[in-house]
């Protein structure tokens, strides 16, 4: 965690208006109520579009398998040193059908005995978080193993976990209740 109390803290129960109330509603229903979302719903018009891009990434809608998408997601979080992301997407990356074993490999990079199509997948998350762009070799690399709208939403989920990523460790987001921090990922 960069920063061990959040700047802008997490909207209490008593806080939260009518109208962030009812943005909430879906997330409430599903007793996933994080603070990423108590503290986005400090501004709830950015919050609303920010679900609803988000809630692509993460639905059946994204082409990647959920394994593929957490192995970008886990990539780019513990890239960007995101303590917050990398903890949460831990929990979805198992349920997902990741190891604990792959877990912990993720963060040893593409050579740390992936699949040829998982390889290319790190590779990428990797090159995004550092250059902003995929080299013409790691794009030959992924075209090989996936079609074009699954380049298309594994770019996009790079891109957009690496914005949560920035918003969390910037904001100060605390990790939820029952989390935990990955050791790599103190400050």
């Amino acid at each position: 965690m960069r920063l061990n109390a959040p700047r802008i803290a997490p909207l209490q129960d008593v806080e939260l208006t009518d109208e962030q109330l009812a943005i909430l509603a879906p997330l409430i229903a599903r007793d996933q109520l994080y603070n990423i979302f108590r503290t986005f719903a400090r501004t709830p018009k950015a919050l609303q579009t920010f679900l609803a891009w988000g809630g692509y990434i993460m639905s059946a809608d994204n082409s990647l398998t959920p394994r593929q998408r957490e192995i970008v997601i886990l990539r780019v979080g513990y890239l960007c040193r995101s303590g917050y992301e990398f903890a949460q997407h831990v929990l979805i990356g198992l349920q997902s059908g990741l190891t604990e074993a792959e877990i912990a490999r993720i963060k040893q990079g593409a050579e740390a005995g992936w699949t040829p199509d998982e390889a290319a997948l790190i590779r990428m998350a990797d090159e995004l978080v550092t250059d902003h762009f995929v080299s013409d070799p790691t794009w030959a690399q992924l075209r090989a193993h996936f079609s074009e709208k699954n380049v298309m939403d594994a770019v996009y989920t790079a891109g957009q976990y690496t914005q949560v990523s920035m918003f969390l460790n910037t904001f100060g987001v605390q990790l939820d209740q029952g989390l935990a921090l990955d050791p790599d990922l103190r400050r």
